[in-house]
């Protein structure tokens, strides 16, 4: 199917999508830090690599929640059915920025933790991502 809008447009609709407040993961992930009393964390400081959307700063480390489509998860292995080929590409370019985002942040000192979207959403996985969490605390 083609697309509807122009190139331009296009382009404008999708810069207007902001990886903020995503529901279904950094605010689900804020909630488990909450009930479970872990405190001293702040949100999308953007002065570090990547933008983490999670920093303990006194312990030095990132959290980001990533998104299984947008981040390529092995597991759920979302693919478009549309524009195959530039959403394969986009994905491989943001799986390799993400690397690349571990390795710089890492030299820095930080210690990085990513939580895919599914586990997230999976309430059984909340002990999990807790204890994770807790482990570098």
């Amino acid at each position: 199917m083609a697309d509807v809008h122009t190139k331009e447009q296009r382009s404008k609709n999708m810069a207007a999508i902001k990886g903020k407040n995503n529901k279904s993961t950094e605010i689900a992930l804020s909630k488990f830090f909450r009930s479970n009393k872990i405190s001293g964390w702040r949100r999308h400081i953007d002065r570090l690599a990547g933008t983490p959307d999670f920093i303990f700063p006194k312990c030095k480390i990132v959290i980001f929640a990533d998104g299984c489509f947008w981040h390529g998860c092995p597991r759920c292995n979302m693919k478009s059915k549309t524009n195959i080929k530039f959403w394969n590409k986009k994905i491989s370019e943001n799986i390799k920025r993400d690397a690349l985002v571990n390795e710089l942040l890492k030299k820095e000192g930080w210690k990085v933790l990513r939580f895919w979207e599914h586990q997230i959403k999976d309430k059984s996985s909340e002990d999990h991502i807790i204890k994770k969490v807790r482990k570098y605390l």
